[in-house]
């Protein structure tokens, strides 16, 4: 009896060392990467959203997560380089904003999982197969950009009485597929296009608007795009100054004292994109997850703003608005 005694007790002393040596095991620590093509004061809503809903699904930066952020300060040259340091730092898994950060990341690496927050058109630039099967080793949203961009020049020709020529701010270099689209549908609803491209700091913009005010524009539209959602305070600031209805592609710029804004709701994005974070981080592989689209859009509308470029919105439109800023 007392032989089996010790026997238990010697048992009991092996299970205790070993749960302790158990507990004692650091946890993994995950090393994500964030790569966007503007500014990290510019993104700092979008990130703090991505933050949030990770830590709400149990990753917590200090933890069992840490985030390697590389922002390319408005240079989109910049990406390859930025992209390729991720790589070098071994993440586990990458997160982008929008075509050019993704692209850079997919030629970068085809080994470390990709998440998408929002990409314009994840099929037409290459960067999967197809939403239902990407396939490779990207995955994550489209922010639809192309389509939602001539409903929001509808909604400014109803907005705008007698509208007949808009300023389209667009960024220089390269093409911008959101045009192909939008130039037909101005036909359609016959109106000029005034395209204006321009770098997005504050000579660039400030040359862009004083362009726009000579053509005598009604009002004007940026292209969705990072780089000015980067600078949407600034952008706001000058199309009050110059007096310039406007409609934009994210609420962020009528929380800056924008006029108008119709797109996909961002913030849900944001967090869905922590949602593939998490299932990759499980073990689920980016090609057996589909590629999802915006389920939620918003359209707001700033009365404070109309008032004081002497607008007057029709009661048609107010009704449709998801809010109005009183």
């Amino acid at each position: 009896m007392k032989k089996q005694i010790a026997v238990l007790a010697l048992c009991a002393v092996l299970f205790a060392l070993y749960s302790s040596a158990q507990a004692q095991q650091p946890t993994k620590i995950f090393r994500i990467g964030f790569l966007d093509t503007s500014t990290a004061s510019g993104m700092a809503v979008a990130v703090d959203t991505l933050r949030q809903e990770l830590s709400r699904l149990g990753w917590i930066e200090g933890k069992n997560i840490s985030i390697e952020y590389r922002f390319a300060e408005q240079k989109s040259e910049r990406l390859p380089e930025l992209a390729a340091d991720l790589v070098r730092l071994k993440v586990d898994l990458i997160v982008t904003t929008g075509s050019p950060s993704a692209l850079a990341a997919k030629k970068a690496t085809t080994a470390i999982p990709i998440v998408m927050a929002t990409a314009p058109d994840p099929v037409g630039s290459g960067l999967v197969a197809s939403l239902a099967r990407p396939g490779g080793n990207v995955t994550g949203l489209s922010g639809l950009a192309y389509e939602l961009i001539t409903k929001r020049l509808e909604i400014l020709k109803d907005a705008v009485p007698r509208l007949a020529r808009v300023g389209l701010l667009r960024p220089a270099g390269g093409s911008d597929l959101q045009l192909k689209d939008l130039r037909p549908a101005a036909l359609a609803l016959k109106l000029k296009l005034e395209e204006i491209e321009t770098e997005a700091d504050a000579k660039g913009l400030e040359s862009a608007f004083q362009i726009v005010k000579k053509k005598k524009v009604d009002a004007i539209m940026p292209t969705s795009n990072r780089r000015f959602f980067a600078e949407r305070k600034r952008i706001v600031e000058l199309a009050g100054k110059y007096r310039f209805p406007a409609i934009y592609f994210q609420k962020e710029f009528v929380d800056e004292g924008g006029l108008m804004s119709y797109g996909a709701d961002y913030d849900d994005l944001y967090r869905r994109a922590a949602g593939y974070v998490d299932k990759i981080l499980k073990g689920a592989k980016p090609a057996d997850l589909p590629v999802q689209q915006p389920t939620k859009f918003e359209f707001v509308i700033n009365l404070k703003a109309a008032k004081q470029i002497g607008l007057t919105i029709p009661g048609r439109v107010l009704e449709r608005a998801n809010k109005v800023i009183k």
